[in-house]
């Protein structure tokens, strides 16, 4: 990006007229120069305008520019600094003061000191506030945050926090599963089979739609991954949607075409949209393990408690007994759970 040169405003009474007008003629003749790109010149014509009148920032801040031309991004941070410093002590606009504070800013970034291209921008923004600076201010905290998502990638750190996972979903633990998975994502986000594991815990807890985003998400990582999506197709039928299930197990079917669990749950499905929702209901009434789960006093309370409030399962869903029963019911057609 091409800097720009600073226009100045009036002198102070500290330097005489003979004085100011000779500056003003070096810093004319040195923008002049300076769009040509002769940076020699222009650095010259400006380093005689701050010998005749010092007291004018933009005389030091147009050396910045051309440091910045350069591509000498230090020498262009520390014209920067000196002129803010003869701004401040000599009162300057402060539009004048932004536009150093911008200018050091954009050579920061440049070196890759991001820290301090931040607070650069932020100093400019408090001096005068315009949409430039806002958006340099928003990409320079996106480099920040996407630099320290780079820097905390551990791939083994990022196993041991899945293999926590796995024995937290293996105890029935769902929520500290999805904790310690998540905590592996960020670990290791292009390991595709922390994605379904969580997808997995998530389909516990009946959070279909994050279930549902974390299968797309392995899938996208690595789209022969068949297991994502017998979990993506097991994720649309907790959410009612057969015949999205149907197409994903058809989806299975075309990497494996043996394989048993895609082969079952396509068939299923299939089977379940010719049937009566009715005597679904009847056949999963003439289940034992169902009249048990529907027997019991405390999940007859909680079943009611869900009728007037919906969202409460998923405090109950913490209860990996409890999610055993609602994940036997859900399978069974007997309940629905509302997701976003």
């Amino acid at each position: 990006m091409s800097d720009t040169v600073d226009g100045g405003e009036g002198a102070p009474p500290t330097v005489d007229a003979a004085q100011r007008a000779a500056a003003l003629a070096a810093k004319l003749r040195g923008n002049e120069a300076y769009k040509k790109k002769d940076l020699d010149t222009a650095w010259g014509e400006y380093t005689t305008a701050v010998s005749l009148d010092p007291t004018d920032m933009t005389f030091v801040s147009n050396l910045a520019a051309v440091q910045f031309e350069r591509k000498d991004y230090p020498a262009c941070v520390a014209e920067c600094q000196r002129a803010l410093q003869v701004g401040r002590e000599h009162r300057a606009d402060f539009k004048l003061m932004a536009k150093a504070w911008a200018r050091l800013g954009n050579a920061a970034k440049r070196l890759g000191q991001l820290d301090t291209a931040k607070m650069a921008f932020e100093k400019a923004l408090t001096e005068h506030r315009t949409p430039d600076y806002r958006t340099s201010l928003s990409e320079i905290e996106s480099l920040i945050k996407k630099k320290n998502e780079q820097d905390y990638i551990n791939p083994e750190l990022a196993e041991e926090e899945k293999q926590a996972g796995n024995a937290c979903f293996k105890s029935g633990d769902f929520s500290g599963a999805v904790k310690r998975y998540s905590e592996a994502i960020r670990r290791n986000p292009s390991d595709s089979k922390i994605y379904s594991n969580r997808a997995a815990c998530y389909t516990k807890l009946m959070s279909f739609d994050l279930a549902l985003k974390d299968c797309e998400k392995a899938i996208e990582l690595d789209p022969q991954f068949i297991k994502a999506f017998l979990r993506k197709a097991m994720v649309h039928k907790g959410m009612g949607q057969t015949s999205k299930a149907q197409a994903t197990y058809e989806k299975a079917l075309e990497l494996d075409p043996n394989c048993t669990e895609a082969m079952e749950g396509y068939r299923s499905c299939a089977m379940q949209s010719h049937t009566d929702p009715e005597e679904v209901r009847k056949r999963a009434m003439n289940d034992p393990e169902v009249q048990r789960i529907l027997n019991d006093p405390a999940m007859r309370m909680i079943l009611e408690q869900m009728q007037s409030d919906p969202n409460a399962i998923q405090d109950h869903l913490k209860n990996p007994a409890i999610a055993e029963k609602f994940m036997k019911l859900r399978e069974a057609g007997l309940i629905q759970v509302a997701y976003k």
